[in-house]
């Protein structure tokens, strides 16, 4: 387990898993299934390291080979190895990265060097006093009402407001680009404005 103390520690390159949609917050999850051959590669050195990391990221756009700018480092907190050679993994997100520099490799997956300065606050408890948990709380049930989304609304009512916000932008269809402003939010306060306005853009 990654702790507040320990950024230093953390890799100094790292495998990437660069997927459109599928975007990776820090205190998540995320479930995989990963069946191409070189990120099922990828898995096995992740899993035969101390850490089990990995980093994922989007495309620029879809099919390109070039980067978002913001990934997230998520360790493989679960797997099974299906026998016909796929992994179904979950991953959990520790700290948001900035992609420095892309390395040639010999690997057939790819590699990033890293940056966590900016986003360094990803492992320290995050400050949500300011935030009117009454209102985003009144806004969610509404998005999920309007949506006809079946989510337990007794497990979000009892959900600290961290996660809320944290796991809410994973209850509605947001586009890549919108999960990626998100991503890169610096403060969580940043990350509820950007939810807050695309629920008030599905014009509830």
């Amino acid at each position: 387990m990654i702790k507040s103390t320990d950024i230093e520690l953390l890799p100094k390159k790292v495998a990437i898993f660069p997927l459109t949609g599928a975007v990776l917050f820090p205190g998540t999850q995320l479930p995989l299934n990963i069946f191409e051959p070189r990120y099922v590669q990828m898995i096995d050195a992740a899993l035969a390291s101390p850490g089990r990391v990995m980093g994922m990221i989007q495309p620029s756009k879809p099919g390109e080979k070039t980067l978002k700018k913001v990934g997230c480092l998520g360790r493989i907190s679960t797997f099974n190895e299906a026998e016909d050679s796929r992994y179904l993994i979950t991953l959990s997100g520790t700290i948001r990265f900035e992609v420095k520099e892309e390395l040639n490799t010999t690997t057939p997956y790819r590699q990033v060097i890293p940056h966590y300065d900016k986003y360094e606050s990803d492992l320290k408890p995050q400050h949500v006093e300011s935030i009117d948990r009454s209102r985003l709380l009144a806004l969610v049930t509404k998005y999920l009402e309007n949506r006809k989304n079946m989510a337990d609304w007794e497990i979000i009512k009892d959900t600290p407001t961290e996660q809320v916000i944290k796991y809410s932008g994973n209850l509605g269809p947001l586009n890549a680009e919108e999960k990626q402003l998100r991503l890169e939010s610096k403060l969580i306060s940043t990350r509820k404005n950007v939810l807050e306005e695309h629920y008030k853009s599905t014009k509830l």
